[in-house]
């Protein structure tokens, strides 16, 4: 039987995507969101970078962009909730419609274009009161930048004592030249700018962790090549991925040739790929967080036995409800159960 929330979630997706989404999040902001009571299940706890996490399943960005509800996303019961993508300036984003679902290919495309209300207003939902969990803060470079790289450092000064962790989103398909920093020189570029920052801010306010989202639209060689810059500029882990622009064969939604993002279950072929090509190039040395595709707790499973130590979500959200969370974190502790594993940290990397 479906709870009323899911019923709730049913109804919304009547409405314009990007209308529905600024309804979730505002009930959110109003304590009306779900509370998930089940006791922690020591199978699924984490740690790496640093953090400790009661679960696995993260909120991926994009949803919260701007910091309003993370703490009701962690009473839903995710282990950790990345919120941005959150720019120094606040910028408007591409033109209405930018956001379109395709409900047979359980999938969404996306052009929002890094739409937020900038690092202030980021700063002050990050400092509202949320009680237990991890929150890491997303940050990236306004459209009309003259220097990105400095952007990405402005976050983390604006925010270092407010998140849990850092990533740095250089993946983006909807900001003109963003994915660039993917490359050796410009990506050690921006790494040593931003390690030179965090050395600073270390010494002055205590260690954050820091990550990098990458794109699935990379060959092999191309991975190989960000996993040593990674691991050489100090990256504390990579997250994979982000959306595709390919547009695979088998879409039938109405909506299959906007532009934009592609995430969904259409993802998670692709998306899996990179991350075993990034656990295989860094020989199990860099932490890997797998977000793509991920629906069911057999998609959770496939991406940690490739490599991830944590996973992230959010397309499957609009699809399945809020009840999701707890049926992912039960269904996955089952499977490692039944597979012999006694924690979670022992399966990743099995395939």
């Amino acid at each position: 039987m479906k709870s009323w929330r899911d019923l709730a979630a049913a109804s919304l997706r009547l409405l314009d995507p990007e209308d529905a989404h600024g309804l979730t999040l505002a009930a959110l902001a109003l304590g009306l969101g779900p509370v998930d009571r089940t006791p922690p299940d020591p199978a699924l706890a984490v740690n790496f970078a640093g953090l400790d996490l009661a679960n696995p399943i993260g909120l991926a960005a994009g949803f919260d962009k701007d910091a309003k509800a993370p703490a009701a996303l962690l009473r839903a019961g995710f282990g950790f909730v990345e919120c941005g993508t959150t720019t120094p300036l606040a910028q408007s984003g591409n033109p209405r419609p930018r956001l379109f679902r395709l409900p047979p290919d359980r999938a969404v495309i996306n052009r929002m274009g890094f739409n937020n209300t900038g690092l202030d207003a980021f700063a002050s939902g990050l400092a509202a009161p949320r009680g237990p969990g991890v929150v890491g803060a997303n940050v990236g470079a306004n459209k009309d930048s003259q220097n990105r790289v400095q952007d990405y450092v402005m976050g983390l000064q604006r925010l270092w004592g407010l998140a849990d962790y850092f990533t740095l989103n250089v993946s983006s398909p909807n900001t003109p030249g963003l994915r660039d920093l993917q490359g050796k020189a410009a990506l050690e570029d921006l790494l040593g700018a931003v390690g030179e920052a965090r050395r600073d801010l270390t010494g002055r306010h205590g260690p954050r962790p820091i990550f990098l989202k990458i794109a699935p639209d990379l060959t092999e060689v191309d991975v190989q090549g960000i996993v040593e810059v990674a691991m050489a500029g100090g990256v504390d882990a990579l997250i994979i991925s982000n959306t595709t622009l390919s547009r695979p064969y088998s879409l039938s939604g109405a909506s299959r040739n906007e532009a934009g993002g592609l995430s969904g279950t259409p993802l998670f072929a692709a998306s899996t790929r990179v991350l075993s090509w990034a656990r295989e190039a860094s020989t199990g040395r860099l932490t890997l967080i797998g977000v793509g595709g991920i629906a069911t707790a057999a998609d959770a499973y496939a991406k940690i036995r490739a490599g991830a130590s944590a996973i992230q979500l959010y397309t499957a959200l609009v699809y399945e409800g809020p009840a999701l969370v707890a049926r992912l974190k039960s269904d996955l502790a089952a499977r490692l159960r039944a597979d012999g594993f006694r924690t979670l940290a022992e399966a990743v990397g099995t395939v």
